[in-house]
């Protein structure tokens, strides 16, 4: 899905990441994420997935080339329509407050009113399916939940950009796979634009209109594979042969990344 924007919500042109050490973790590479797109990072450990997203998010400074945001050379700091959020690997929740507290540091940090504040939690969470447990403490929930309250936590600041850097791996499959659908729903429903990372082949074809293969040493770019599929993403697209299709091409590009990275 591409809307009809002038602008790609994110476009990076021979962005590159030489850390202090010499050490090259990114190579050149060129990048435009479309408004409503939902594009997956995959790879191996140590292909620059991770660098990449957190140059996006502003947490790290590129060494060479341009990052532009809705056309923009400097990044967004939170103006309606070009807001950007981020979902880490671990829910990163601080364990002595409550679920609601949680969820708004954001604007806490902001320094928004209270009750707007408690207001904004509250959509989110319910956004999330969590309605009923905005006085709970995190040690209180299980991994998926608290997994969900730090989506939540980046939706209220209402992103249109939603940067995750593989939120549901250290989850069970069952909790993972319930969280993918959960999070197709939310995208297609707040027409968000997504840019997700994995290692998960199968979450990705699940998930993605598109999934870019990244190689290792230095980390850069190998494939830009579509996933056109126009039905429902549920458990009758799992087991379809057009799954099934991509998951093999996308096999194919992971095993020749890590064949190269081994060389």
């Amino acid at each position: 899905m591409q809307a009809a924007r002038a602008e790609p919500a994110l476009e990076a042109r021979a962005l590159g990441k030489r850390y202090p050490n010499g050490a090259l973790a990114l190579a050149p590479v060129d990048l435009s994420v479309w408004p409503g797109e939902f594009v997956t990072l995959l790879g191996p450990s140590g292909c620059g997935k991770s660098t990449l997203l957190n140059l996006v998010a502003g947490l790290l400074a590129p060494s060479s080339g341009t990052l532009r945001w809705w056309g923009e050379a400097e990044r967004p700091r939170g103006a309606a329509g070009h807001r950007i959020a981020f979902v880490f690997q671990a829910p990163t929740l601080m364990p002595w407050a409550r679920v609601r507290d949680n969820v708004a540091l954001p604007l806490a940090l902001a320094r928004a009113p209270r009750d707007a504040r408690d207001a904004a939690a509250a959509q989110a969470l319910a956004q999330v399916g969590l309605e009923g447990f905005a006085a709970h403490l995190p040690r209180e929930l299980s991994g998926g939940m608290q997994m969900r309250v730090s989506i939540a936590r980046a939706l209220c600041v209402e992103p249109d950009l939603l940067l995750m850097d593989e939120p549901f791996g250290a989850l069970d499959e069952f909790t993972r796979q319930r969280l993918d659908a959960d999070l197709l729903a939310l995208w297609a429903r707040r027409k968000l634009t997504v840019l997700f990372v994995t290692h998960s082949i199968q979450e990705a074809v699940f998930l993605s209109t598109r999934v870019v293969v990244m190689g290792a040493r230095p980390g850069r770019i190998l494939a830009d594979h579509r996933i056109d599929w126009q039905g429902a993403r549920d458990d009758a697209f799992r087991v379809s042969t057009a799954f099934a299709e991509h998951a093999r091409i996308l096999s194919s590009c992971v095993a020749s990344a890590g064949a190269a990275a081994t060389a």
